[in-house]
């Protein structure tokens, strides 16, 4: 069987498309390919990398890449993951992809101490946990 690919999109590729791609890739590997960019690269967010090494995921040599107008051309699904990228995201020239926009707040505009910072994180992690795993049981 061939391997759908799902090319995840934000902002900068920091947090929340390197959170579902990581999640994606742990729990679905087996039916798809999975790709994260961003209309910006703005480096790997190291409290992603923090709270997903809680949940035992490894994401600390994801890379944060911009928008690939080739991956985008044949990718099967193409999911936002924030409203910046869904309104911006390039013009698609790929009749066969599902495009979809799942929302999530984004938590490096988090504020408050370091706790309140970091339970930020962990809420759109555990948001984002939540849909992959959904995505991956319904197979789309």
């Amino acid at each position: 069987m061939e391997k759908k690919l799902v090319y995840f999109l934000c902002t900068g590729n920091s947090c929340r498309s390197q959170i579902a791609d990581g999640f994606l890739r742990a729990l679905g590997s087996e039916q798809y390919e999975v790709r994260s960019a961003g209309l910006e690269a703005h480096g790997l967010n190291p409290r992603a990398v923090a709270i997903m090494n809680e949940a035992g995921i490894d994401i600390s040599s994801h890379t944060s890449d911009v928008i690939d107008p080739e991956i985008l051309s044949q990718a099967d699904y193409i999911i936002t993951l924030c409203g910046h990228a869904n309104d911006h995201c390039p013009v698609v020239h790929n009749d066969k992809a599902v495009r979809w926009h799942w929302g999530f707040e984004d938590p490096a505009k988090a504020t408050g101490t370091e706790d309140e910072i970091t339970a930020k994180f962990r809420e759109v992690r555990d948001s984002i946990k939540a849909r992959i795993e959904q995505f991956v049981k319904e197979g789309k």
